[in-house]
């Protein structure tokens, strides 16, 4: 079972009633990044509130076949959610992933004697870029080319770790550690100058 949902991360633009807003009269990007999310499920067995053996195997085979990993959510849901969710987050332990709380909706109903593990997995991307549909000049409006935005956007969104801190940024966790915090500062400030040893002799004709 997959559920898709899209986000389109467009910037707020200000328009006068009766006119569209057109992103190429501003200083906005023309393209921006838009977040896909999907929604995988499996049920899985629980008439005692565990999974089997065999439904632990088939549950480690679903997730190896999503390429479980950093980025993804896994959820339970399910009249024996509380109880088989630490069977779950032992399999998805061997991945690196914990269980959230929680769980998205998804269709269909969960059988009394079953589980749902449901998969969220987000992915970033720039739809129609590059693109030079409009010639540079001549350009008597000065509006932005419809390029604009693809080659920063697009390698941020290939970058991102997790695309879901593109829609709403990463939450604290409530602890923070003041030496993770200033390493960048302190990696910097103990950094010896570029020229302190003097200038490299360098030799552009080569050994000989």
């Amino acid at each position: 079972m997959r559920t898709t949902i899209i986000f389109a991360l467009m910037a707020s633009a200000l328009a006068t009633p009766g006119i569209a807003a057109d992103p190429a009269r501003g200083v906005s990007e023309v393209n921006v990044p838009v977040i896909t999310r999907s929604d995988y499920a499996f049920d899985a067995a629980a008439p005692d509130g565990t999974l089997s053996p065999s439904e632990r195997a088939r549950l480690d085979a679903w997730f190896s076949g999503l390429g479980l990993g950093y980025g993804d959510r896994v959820y339970v849901s399910g009249p024996y959610a509380d109880s088989a969710r630490m069977d779950v987050a032992q399999v998805a332990g061997r991945y690196g992933m914990l269980v959230s709380p929680g769980f998205p909706v998804t269709s269909g109903a969960v059988n009394p004697d079953a589980v749902r593990i449901i998969v969220t997995r987000t992915t970033a991307s720039l739809p129609g870029c590059p693109h030079w549909e409009t010639a540079s000049q001549p350009n008597y409006a000065n509006r932005s080319m419809p390029n604009f935005g693809c080659a920063v956007n697009g390698n941020m969104a290939a970058m991102v770790a997790d695309p879901q801190d593109l829609v709403w940024g990463r939450e604290s966790g409530g602890v923070v550690d003041s030496i993770t915090a200033t390493r960048a500062i302190q990696s910097y400030r103990k950094a010896a100058p570029t020229g302190e040893k003097g200038l490299i002799d360098v030799n552009t004709k080569g050994d000989k």
